[in-house]
């Protein structure tokens, strides 16, 4: 920009990674760590719920769709909240009502109680994660962008796995009231520090004169510029910050983008939660113990980890669109060729950990790369909807899954079912790469 107008983002790109962004990464790591455990934790406690409440295993449906609906409002609500209050603020509230939320869960009386419950707590667990993504991705250079916050968005799937752990240890010994007690303590032991040591979103305080001093203050911390004497800096330009945030998702040729986006989220959300929703249960009725039900489960959040940062090297070099498609097609074989491993736990573990590389893998790449798809003053309500588009999946895929394993009539004909809509994800986002959608590591909002 030229004059007296300097963009802050460019400012972050130019600038070497400073102490300050590491440690918002850092900080947006733990936060998604438990945002990813108190999520999954459902899906693991779920055989002991069976077992104690003597209900059906239908029954649990409710329960886990109530959750991913909760998610679903939490997303779309908090997108416009934060591009309008700031991405802090909501993150804090969100993370809050996961908090308080998970401990109240740990004394539902019955299935009704718990399901009412979820559905309240899951309004916080949809509003921490696109918040998350955004604060990671603004604060990151565009250099290293999909790198860096694909390390921060790791710890959501890192929280899925580390659900499985713990509970695999804990269920045995305090049951799985005290799963939620220590899903529910773990947030409010974070929020302090998230008060006193989390900034606000760069790129949210810009063109805003309230901010003005604290948004030089965090800049010449990770510039190292000390005089802004007669500098204004900017995020986006007048014109685009008087735009809709929700219009801005389909203006500018982003339409049909922004439309495979959600069909990829939804597919690959619908496959995902699925299987975090009803695997350890389905593997507990065919025969599988507690502890080995939960290794194996824990595999496909684990799985995507590892998959989400060799990715996400790969991306900064070669591209997101170039390898998205082939690794939701990699998904699809991966599940496919699940069920021929069921003879061996220890193959069937390294299969599940194949199908979260590939799976949750592209789930992680999927939210950065939604972040650099629109302008800042809309990127958070273009993460929080893509997320949403997601969510929908996810609800029908919770709410099906026991019937898909009951129709499909094995576990063999079950994961062949499931490769059908990472299929149709892989073909989408092939789509969008023959559009020429320039959502590219280097992070340019198109």
């Amino acid at each position: 920009m030229s004059g007296n107008f300097q963009s802050v983002s460019e400012i972050i790109d130019s600038s070497p990674l400073s102490a300050l962004q590491i440690r918002v990464l850092l900080l947006c790591f733990l936060v998604v760590v438990l945002d990813g455990f108190d999520t999954a934790a459902i899906g693991y406690i779920a055989p002991e719920l069976i077992r104690e409440w003597g209900i059906e295993r239908s029954q649990l449906a409710p329960a886990f769709a109530a959750g991913l609906f909760g998610m679903l409002v939490g997303s779309v609500g908090s997108g416009p909240l934060a591009d309008r209050y700031g991405r802090k603020l909501l993150l804090l509230a969100s993370l809050t009502i996961v908090a308080v939320g998970t401990l109240v869960c740990s004394l539902a009386p019955n299935i009704e109680v718990l399901t009412v419950l979820r559905f309240l707590t899951g309004i916080g667990l949809g509003g921490v994660l696109p918040n998350a993504i955004t604060l990671s991705s603004e604060y990151s250079p565009a250099r290293r962008r999909m790198l860096l916050v694909t390390l921060s968005y790791s710890g959501f799937t890192l929280g899925l796995a580390l659900g499985g752990w713990v509970a695999g240890a804990l269920l045995p010994a305090v049951g799985w009231k005290g799963v939620l007690l220590c899903g529910g303590v773990a947030p409010l032991l974070l929020l302090p520090i998230l008060i006193l040591v989390l900034p606000e979103s760069t790129c949210f305080m810009a063109g805003k004169p309230a901010y003005a001093k604290r948004l030089q203050t965090i800049l010449t911390k990770i510039s190292g510029r000390q005089d802004w004497q007669g500098v204004t800096l900017v995020g986006e330009t007048a014109a685009r910050q008087q735009a809709s945030s929700i219009t801005t998702l389909f203006a500018d040729g982003r339409a049909l983008r922004t439309l495979l986006l959600w069909l990829t989220f939804f597919c690959c959300l619908f496959v995902f939660y699925l299987l975090t929703s009803w695997l350890p249960t389905i593997l507990r009725s065919s025969g599988y113990a507690v502890q080995e039900t939960s290794n194996i489960a824990a595999m496909i959040p684990f799985g995507g980890v590892l998959g989400g940062i060799v990715m996400a090297l790969l991306m900064d070099r070669y591209g997101a669109l170039r390898l998205l498609p082939l690794l939701c097609l990699g998904a699809a074989v991966a599940l496919a060729l699940t069920g021929t491993q069921l003879g061996s736990s220890a193959q069937l573990m390294l299969m599940v950990f194949a199908v979260g590389f590939t799976l949750t893998g592209a789930l992680n790449n999927l939210s950065i790369l939604a972040s650099t798809l629109y302008p800042t003053h809309a990127r958070a309500t273009g993460v929080g909807w893509a997320l949403s588009a997601g969510r929908t999946g996810s609800i029908i895929g919770s709410i099906l899954g026991a019937w898909l394993f009951e129709a499909s009539g094995g576990l063999q004909s079950f994961f062949i079912w499931l490769a059908v809509p990472a299929l149709v994800a892989s073909l989408a986002l092939l789509v969008m790469s023959l559009q020429g959608a320039r959502a590219v590591p280097q992070g340019s909002a198109a």
